[in-house]
């Protein structure tokens, strides 16, 4: 890490509110569950699809939990009064983790039910390497059960291939991105033409089994090379789509989308924005100097 990453990690916390919020606002559609909806109306009207998260992770106490699948389920009901084109994207340390995995698994798998209700789909994202197991686990139990829930995995993680060929075998539903954590090199790549190299292979044997994949990047050369896939597999246009997050390589994202393919913009709300986003920067400094760099020195 330089040293001017370092100054900034440092310094985040005391970057008054208002200047994070300054660039955070085009990544978060707002902190209610109405911004988030006015977001996804419009993405819809451009015939674009969207996955809403309520901002936060490690919650503390059970009733923090519950109050986090309440809202999740007015998400829900809001999607569907609405006639809007979206789903929800959960986080198991969220809904309770780390405080009893048979109590996440509970509020998970309610909300699993209530989306089916409503003919929808739940996305449980996947955090660092410390929830991966568990994750996956939670997932297998709610496959049994549901055929409208997926799950993330990771290019840069080591052990993601072995993980891919177990849940092959299902047809699972995947969300595959490169990964975001910080983590140590004895679980993760650390050169990033690797965890490159790993997104394709892993993506080529996801379409090659029949999984349907949220191809999810920003990056040009993964999206070129998924697309060479897709037109090598003569794969129809439902049996996949794109996913991106909002804010993020707009130019690109209206490129695929007026060749006819499906996207998803991942779409964050909720009163934790500031928290969420300074935790972001900090395991990403070289992200977080971008938007200093950005926000002071850009003219």
């Amino acid at each position: 890490m330089s040293l001017f990453n370092k100054l900034v990690v440092l310094t985040l916390p005391f970057v008054p509110k208002f200047i994070v919020y300054f660039f955070a606002k085009r990544y978060i559609a707002g902190p209610s569950i109405e911004d988030a909806i006015a977001a996804i109306k419009e993405f819809n009207r451009r015939g674009i699809m969207a996955t809403v998260d309520l901002l936060g992770e490690e919650i503390e106490n059970k009733e923090d939990a519950m109050a986090v699948v309440h809202e999740y389920k007015n998400v829900l009901a809001a999607i569907d009064s609405k006639g809007l084109n979206a789903n929800i994207s959960v986080k198991p340390t969220h809904l309770g983790l780390k405080l009893d995995k048979e109590f996440c698994y509970g509020n998970i798998r309610s909300l699993v039910d209530e989306a089916k209700k409503y003919s929808n789909f739940v996305r449980i994202d996947m955090e660092d390497h410390s929830c991966t197991s568990d994750t996956l686990n939670l997932f297998k139990r709610l496959r049994t059960e549901f055929d409208n829930v997926g799950v993330v995995i990771q290019s840069y993680l080591r052990r993601t291939v072995d993980d891919v060929n177990q849940l092959i075998e299902d047809g699972a539903n995947i969300r595959l991105c490169k990964g975001i954590y910080v983590e140590p090199r004895q679980i993760a790549f650390k050169d990033k033409e690797i965890v490159n190299y790993n997104f394709q292979y892993i993506l080529e044997k996801l379409l090659n089994n029949n999984c349907y994949v949220g191809i999810a990047t920003h990056d040009e050369k993964l999206v070129w090379n998924a697309l060479m896939m897709i037109d090598r597999l003569k794969l129809k246009r439902d049996l996949y789509e794109f996913q991106m997050l909002l804010g993020v390589t707009e130019e690109l994202r209206e490129i695929l989308v007026s060749a006819g393919h499906r996207l998803r913009v991942y779409v964050p709300y909720g009163k934790h924005w500031h928290a969420y986003s300074l935790r972001r920067l900090k395991e990403n400094p070289s992200v977080a100097s971008y938007i200093i760099k950005h926000i002071f020195f850009k003219n």
